[in-house]
């Protein structure tokens, strides 16, 4: 074979391509490390080996494009084994490459170690890949261009592996910080290689003969499209895996959102935002098990707004929500920074006081809730004044179990309570007695209906200018086998709690119908005045009760009123324009009771089809004494006159009161002055006596009320 002058020149698309494929190489590596760093053990051993493979076989692709761009004298060829030993060189390298990025904490050692495994593994993949050429006479190598090859190498595969380490995590990744790192290692992979081909030198007139012919552009071109081929498909896995992952996390995260909303709304009241029952307990079961190690005492503060059913039955239940809201916020503001306030239901709340080691201590958190509540509310055009009742249990002294220390907090708030409110109670071991006693008369409650132990008295109402009596009032009593008779303010507010107002109220309808009917067929024509609890006046089946206990007993509507307080007519005044123009059309007759102690609004009372006002009264027995309350009973007079009302007034019990009542036009009264409330049997003789004088009055008043009566008759006009 004839010699020749060995002087090597370049393909300059070749090179570029060597360049371009060992930075994809990079970025690929880069990726896959991520991968592995985010994957648990059984995928990161898949994706730790499979990308070494690829990767090694991308590194040796760019190592023999590389060699191909290398234009000789002489065809070289190259040994099959020795190419092979190459890509096993690559094939590890990459495996170490990707250990060493997706693993472990980056402190100098690992990175000089990471960078001489990467640098060096390169190296030693380029010089194999040399020695597969068979060349006689050997390559000769300048040992100072070998040393700044695999220096190079190494000193790039550092800066790669320091710029792309922190951002290993593919959700902390930025792109164009790890496309930094694929160009600088993908730099250091070119480098050493074409710094090893210039350190190479080709003796004159060696001979190239045996082994595999690599030397084609087509050759070339194949071995980048497959090399490109796997790591492209690579990458594009990677990707969707990538997205995928991103997407589990998305998800992820928005279940952990969603979850925290719901254990939120599970934790806490939806009205005001504190925290309900459930989170106050646990938070007292903290307590408890921090004070049972020696971190101080507590105190457990149960609240109850004074005269907010009041105010909720009056104004509505919008102001009443609004109401609730502001205690809530005032309430958070009084309270010290690690105290928990928590709304149990309706307008009750409790207060964890932590570090409260005396009664004195625990007052003084009282006060200050006492103190930020008095403070006046403006609800819409109204100024409302709110004030509470606190009951305080502490522990360890007073109970060292949940219920227990939350059942004393409740005695001492009802004890407040029984003290007028606007004020706070600690525990006493006497108010036990108390708690359980209400429990007792609520259990009773429940049987005393199927028992037989209710019974109605009667009260008359009297006409101020002639005496007679013309109605009743029918009125509840509890006559019980061991306690003898409940006053009604004990249990009527039990049986409104608990809903036995409708079943007992049902009960007063039938009886009273059935009591009037008797009269009537004795003679006697009295009409009978029926008490309805807000309760039942919002209740859907009202008229058909009212219709059923008329009907059962055959009584005409006119001998039936019914009186509704004026709270209850109220609340929601639109809606009970509706009801009691159901109640009119029935021929009923209907009066509104305790008027004047709430927040009637006037242009309602106009539209209400009422036929009577009945004068609380409160207002009855100051009026001689304050000329204001005067003032008001005349003025009360006066427009239930000017809108064809009837006024009677409740609680006479002196002539003075009477005269004074004549004085400014009232037309009834009812009250001591003239007979107690008194069985049926009891009272009859009276009513016989005074209602000999003249007819029956137990007509509408008013010309707008003269309306059908049930049963198709046609009310009369007032007949006084």
């Amino acid at each position: 074979m004839k010699s020749v002058a060995m002087h090597p020149t370049f393909d300059g698309w070749l090179v570029a391509l060597s360049i371009a494929i060992a930075v994809f190489v990079s970025y690929t590596a880069f990726r896959l490390a991520a991968r592995v760093a985010d994957e648990g053990r059984p995928l990161r051993r898949f994706w730790t080996f499979g990308g070494a493979i690829v990767l090694g076989i991308g590194i040796w692709s760019m190592h023999f494009i590389g060699m191909l761009a290398i234009a000789m004298p002489i065809q070289l060829h190259y040994s099959v084994a020795v190419t092979l030993l190459s890509l096993l060189v690559a094939i590890l390298t990459s495996w170490g490459a990707i250990r060493i990025t997706a693993t472990g904490q980056l402190n100098p050692r690992r990175l000089s170690f990471g960078a001489l495994v990467m640098g060096g593994g390169i190296g030693a993949m380029h010089y194999l890949g040399m020695a597969a050429i068979d060349i006689t006479p050997a390559i000769h190598y300048r040992p100072v261009l070998v040393v700044a090859s695999i220096v190079f190498g190494v000193l790039a595969s550092g800066l790669a592996l320091r710029l792309t380490f922190p951002l290993r995590r593919e959700q902390s990744a930025h792109p164009l910080a790890r496309l930094g790192g694929a160009v600088l290692m993908g730099l250091g992979i070119s480098g050493t290689h074409y710094l090893g081909m210039a350190a190479a030198h080709f003796a004159p007139g060696a001979i190239s003969h045996g082994g595999l012919v690599l030397n084609s552009f087509w050759c070339a071109a194949t071995i980048a499209l497959a090399a490109g081929s796997v790591l492209a498909c690579t990458l594009i896995s990677d990707l969707y895996t990538t997205e995928l992952a991103s997407r589990a996390r998305a998800h992820a995260g928005r279940l952990r959102q969603i979850n925290a909303q719901l254990r939120h709304q599970a934790l806490h009241d939806a009205l005001t935002g504190l925290p309900n029952r459930t989170a106050f307990l646990e938070r007292l079961g903290a307590a408890l098990t921090d004070a049972r190690a020696g971190f101080g005492p507590f105190a457990v503060l149960a609240l109850d707004l004074d005269r907010f059913k009041l105010i909720n039955d009056s104004l509505g239940h919008s102001v009443g929500d609004e109401l609730l809201r502001e205690v809530a916020r005032r309430l958070r503001a009084a309270v010290r920074s690690d105290d928990t306030v928590a709304r149990m239901s309706g307008d009750e709340f409790l207060v964890l006081a932590r570090h409260v080691r005396s009664p004195a201590e625990a007052g003084q958190v009282a006060e200050s809730i006492i103190a930020a509540l008095s403070k006046p509310l403006r609800l819409e055009t109204l100024e409302v004044l709110v004030s509470t009742s606190i009951g305080i249990s502490l522990h360890p002294g007073d109970a060292d179990a949940q219920e227990t220390l939350l059942a004393h907090a409740d005695e001492a708030m009802y004890s407040a309570k029984r003290r007028g409110g606007r004020t706070w109670q600690c525990f006493a071991a006497d108010m036990n007695g108390f708690t359980q006693e209400r429990l007792r008369l609520e259990s009773d409650l429940h049987r005393a209906l199927e028992r037989g132990q209710f019974e109605l008295h009667y009260q008359p109402r009297v006409d101020v200018a002639s005496g007679r009596v013309s109605s009743v009032e029918a009125l509840l009593r509890w006559r019980h086998p061991e306690r003898g008779y409940i006053p009604p303010l004990t249990f009527i507010p039990i049986a409104e709690e608990t809903g036995l107002i409708l079943p007992i109220g049902a009960w007063v309808l039938q009886e009273a119908c059935r009591q009037a009917r008797r009269w009537q067929n004795d003679g006697l024509t009295v009409c009978v005045a029926v008490n309805l609890s807000a309760l039942q006046f919002r209740e859907s089946g009202l008229q058909q009760t009212i219709a059923a206990a008329l009907d059962a007993h055959h009584l005409a509507p006119r001998l039936l009123e019914l009186e509704i307080t004026e709270s209850a007519v109220m609340t929601d005044a639109q809606s009970s324009v509706a009801i009691l123009e159901q109640l009119s059309h029935m021929g009923v007759l209907v009066s509104v009771d305790d008027f004047g102690t709430g927040y009637s609004n006037m242009s309602y009372l106009r539209r209400f089809p009422i036929d009577r006002l009945k004068i609380d009264a409160s207002f009855v027995r100051e009026m001689n004494d304050d000329p204001q309350t005067g003032l008001i009973v005349h003025a009360i007079i006066s427009l239930s006159h000017s809108l064809h009302m009837k006024v009677i007034a409740e609680g006479v019990e002196t002539p003075l009161q009477l005269a004074r009542l004549a004085a400014l036009g009232c037309d009834q009264y009812q009250g001591y002055l003239f007979a107690r409330p008194a069985s049926a049997a009891e009272i009859e003789p009276k009513l016989r006596a005074h209602a000999a004088l003249s007819a029956v009055d137990c007509t509408a008043t008013s010309a707008r009320l003269r309306r059908p009566a049930w049963g198709g008759l046609l009310l009369a006009s007032n007949d006084d």
